[in-house]
């Protein structure tokens, strides 16, 4: 019988102390997983006691994604926490920066290009070193519409979520074999604070909602049932694919 229950699964979720990681790491919790939410400042362990208040297994690590040596960091300290166990790791962690292409800062560009990619797959290969010694293993990475299409103003984000796609792919070529699931999810329009100058932006939120034919904005409680399904028995044999959770966006 094909199960999605979690109980008893150790999880790691970048990026979750807000928005759509907050939203995947609790759906995880909810599914019976201990979780370790991970963020960039202490936030990660008020967020981590919030959870332990209400019952969950969850701990907290704060680490700078953008410093090789604090990833790494971070990543040991989870592990400790965990007990030394990796079933599910999951990249939610993402920055933005929007400038017009000609006048877009190189340092931005870099900026976003370590966090979105860099520290996508050095942590990918972090938790892939983990579950090739058990040869099992569920890999989740974020990818976005702009894995799709290019965008306005984010080019430094969309060459960072398209690269996240094909990584997916390649990990899973060379993964799935060894037990280890690679997928990722690509978000729709959210309402998350990363999209706040698009809904603010009276024309092109109408734009966006005349498109999706849910008729709204997708928020961080759409994102678990795709998570807990990723993270679960239920998806074995589903490696090297990246997931639209759009409300039908890309369809129409």
């Amino acid at each position: 019988m094909v199960s999605f229950d979690l109980t008893g699964k150790k999880a790691i979720v970048t990026g979750s102390t807000r928005g759509l990681g907050r939203g995947m790491a609790e759906g995880l919790m909810e599914a019976g997983a201990e979780v370790v939410i991970m963020g960039t400042s202490t936030k990660a362990l008020e967020v981590a006691t919030e959870y332990t208040e209400k019952g969950f297994l969850c701990h907290g690590v704060a680490a700078d994604l953008g410093n090789r040596e604090s990833l790494i960091g971070g990543f040991n300290e989870a592990m400790e926490k965990l007990g030394g166990t990796l079933d599910v790791f999951v990249n939610a962690a993402g920055i933005q920066r929007r400038h017009f292409s000609e006048e877009f800062p190189m340092e931005d560009w870099d900026a976003v290009i370590d966090v979105n990619l860099n520290a996508v797959f050095m942590l990918c290969q972090l938790a892939g070193k983990e579950m090739i010694k058990n040869g099992y293993g569920k890999i989740i990475n974020v990818a976005s519409m702009l894995s799709f299409f290019g965008g306005f103003t984010v080019p430094a984000y969309a060459a960072s979520k398209g690269a996240v796609a094909q990584l997916t792919k390649a990990l899973s070529n060379e993964w799935t074999s060894k037990g280890i699931n690679v997928n990722a999810i690509a978000p729709g329009y959210m309402a998350t604070e990363m999209n706040t100058a698009l809904i603010n932006d009276e024309g092109r939120s109408k734009e966006i909602l005349g498109r999706i034919p849910a008729k709204r904005w997708g928020n961080r409680e759409d994102m678990k049932g795709i998570t807990i399904f990723l993270a679960s028995q239920a998806s074995d044999y589903l490696s090297g694919a990246v997931i639209p959770v759009d409300g039908g966006y890309l369809g129409k």
